[in-house]
């Protein structure tokens, strides 16, 4: 397998690329900015880029998405019931996208945005089991993704509490990919460092160790910090409803 994390900083976020090096086959998640480093890692390992990953629709920056899967000849996916005015590759919940001998199953995990998706990755040379999960702005290192940019503030917690409980059905040893780090607008209480475990998030993860709905709403709803700026009109320009200037 092939895995790089792109670390960003203006906006915080961070990017992935991963695939299948003796396949060339390869993915991009959640690019932000310039498309040319990821178009050079893809060349420098030796792998395609197949897929273009977004796993949400962002309101924090304006997604690299469609322009980097136009560059590479390759499929943009977002979850089907994405509310875009541009085609795209759908998949649903339990979808697997395949990448020569690594794959990446898909789960809706709602909450931060409707559309939200996860990608729990395997490596099927080293195990049948998954080795990691992309989590983009669901789960990330010390907190759990805000819930009032794309809908009612409760009606997003009540489906991230649904997701937390998908996330924490996986195994303590996964690794855990998130979508941001410390100073994303996305999440209030983030870590620095950006990477973790299902099962240190499950014990030192305020938000994500809530075991019952009514603490966990409270927990989300609680000194919910102002919106990013234009984050409205970045979501629409993310979903093309309205036009770049």
């Amino acid at each position: 397998m092939i895995l790089r994390q792109f670390l960003h900083t203006d906006p915080v976020a961070a990017s992935y690329v991963f695939g299948c090096g003796g396949k060339a086959m390869g993915a991009v998640v959640d690019p932000v900015g310039d498309v040319n480093p990821y178009l050079r890692t893809a060349e420098e390992t030796g792998m395609r880029i197949c897929y273009v990953i977004d796993t949400h629709v962002h309101a924090d920056h304006v997604s690299a998405g469609r322009k980097l899967a136009k560059a590479a000849s390759a499929e943009y996916v977002l979850f089907a019931d994405a509310n875009v005015n541009f085609p795209f590759r759908k998949v649903r919940d339990g979808d697997v996208l395949e990448l020569g001998n690594v794959t990446g199953k898909v789960l809706h995990t709602p909450g931060h945005t409707p559309e939200h998706i996860s990608l729990v990755v395997t490596d099927h040379t080293r195990s049948e089991e998954p080795w990691f999960v992309l989590t983009g702005h669901t789960l990330m290192v010390g907190d759990l993704g805000r819930t009032e940019l794309a809908t009612s503030a409760e009606e997003g917690a009540r489906n991230l509490f649904a997701s937390v409980q998908k996330l924490k059905a996986l195994p303590d040893h996964l690794e855990v990919l998130p979508g941001a780090y410390s100073g994303s607008v996305c999440g209030r209480s983030l870590s620095g460092k950006p990477t973790s475990t299902i099962g240190f998030e499950r014990r030192y993860n305020k938000a994500f160790r809530v075991e019952d709905e009514p603490t966990f709403l409270r927990t989300m709803l609680a000194d919910i910090p102002p919106a990013p700026p234009q984050s409205a009109h970045v979501r629409a320009l993310n979903s093309g409803l309205v036009a770049p200037v």
